[in-house]
């Protein structure tokens, strides 16, 4: 039986790559010129920590990484834009979640779609993936497609081809 597996992972070494192109990028900038803005990488939390003056700046903060992610290869629909946090003073703090794995919705979401297409294959969940198997590589090489054309919340990935 042949088998893939169906993941959501960002390499996080592209994403700490992308985010120093991101603090370069802000202290070359003339409207970010004597602002107090930091942008951090936490790898163990995968949280990203953005400290800066007011909104504009935040919502130019977020577009910059969001092109210097796609600049990368890594898919900016990984990460979780929360709510502005006002910390102390008139500063604006924002702590951005990259998401990893494939959660209990989207891995239901990715199974019905699997079933949908009619295609003589099975879909398990397992923890945060999706092993999908099969006797034909045509078969699993169609739910590969069926899978990208989805329009899914999460960037997915598949692995263990064999």
């Amino acid at each position: 039986m042949a088998s893939f597996d169906i993941v959501s992972k960002v390499d996080v070494q592209k994403l700490d790559n992308a985010i120093n192109v991101v603090r370069r990028e802000i202290s070359t900038r003339y409207d970010f010129h004597d602002s107090k803005t930091s942008v951090d990488l936490d790898k163990k939390e995968l949280l990203l920590h953005i400290l800066t003056e007011n909104d504009m700046r935040m919502k130019a903060i977020e577009e910059i990484i969001i092109g210097r992610m796609v600049k990368q290869g890594v898919d900016p629909s990984s990460l979780d834009f929360g709510k502005e946090l006002y910390a102390s003073g008139n500063m604006v703090k924002k702590d951005i979640k990259v998401k990893q794995g494939v959660d209990k919705d989207n891995a239901r979401k990715i199974v019905k779609i699997i079933k949908d297409t009619g295609i003589k294959v099975q879909a398990s969940i397992m923890d945060e993936q999706v092993r999908v198997t099969g006797k034909k590589l045509d078969d699993l090489q169609a739910v590969m497609s069926a899978v990208r054309k989805a329009s899914l919340e999460i960037p997915v990935q598949f692995e263990n081809y064999r």
